[in-house]
């Protein structure tokens, strides 16, 4: 099931990874990739067709000294008692784009586009889209933020020509605080 669920992702993300005439979607000047590693939370998404009803979603990222991204996303699959489920794509960070724009490849030698479109200034906050508009991801450090700045970060992709009557809240419910124990053990486990 897995592989399956794998081969379809990939399918959709390279559906629009080879679509041309899209117009150019803006992204950050620069991107600190040291400060940008570590977990971020997924508060909403325009989702793909497996994350359509993820729970719990969770991006960590590790710069290797190659300066490859080693990600590991973690999500619960229809429900927080759901067993854990785990991607391990790599993103390849484009020469020339300030750290802005990423390949990320879930099998080789196939990459999906990933690009950072904001980041705030203390890296707390995120917004990851595509140039074809179809798939964005809202994301910061605690798995809760403030409803009017969520509410701005979703107006940020209506502004950059997303169709946002397609953002979800992805579900976030951690047993203690921010869910750091709960990340790292799975994180842990996979290594």
């Amino acid at each position: 099931m897995k592989l399956f669920i794998l081969a379809a992702v990939i399918a959709v993300l390279l559906a629009g990874c080879l679509a041309t005439g899209s117009r150019p979607i803006a992204t950050e000047d620069h991107v600190d990739l040291d400060r940008f590693m570590g977990r971020w939370y997924v508060i909403a998404n325009i989702p793909t067709p497996f994350e359509r009803n993820v729970y719990n979603a969770v991006e960590h990222y590790e710069l290797d000294e190659r300066g490859r991204v080693h990600t590991t996303f973690t999500y619960r699959d229809g429900g927080f008692d759901e067993p854990v489920e785990t991607m391990t794509p790599t993103g390849f960070v484009r020469d020339g784009t300030g750290n802005a724009v990423w390949g990320m490849q879930f099998i080789w030698p196939f990459r999906a586009e990933y690009r950072v479109l904001h980041v705030d200034d203390d890296y707390e906050v995120t917004i990851i889209g595509r140039t074809r508009r179809d798939y964005a991801w809202i994301m910061a450090r605690q798995p809760e933020i403030d409803e009017d700045d969520l509410q701005q970060l979703i107006d940020r992709l209506d502004d950059a020509g997303y169709d946002v009557s397609g953002v979800r809240i992805v579900p976030q419910q951690w047993p203690a605080g921010d869910g750091s124990a709960a990340v790292d053990s799975v994180l842990e486990a996979g290594a």
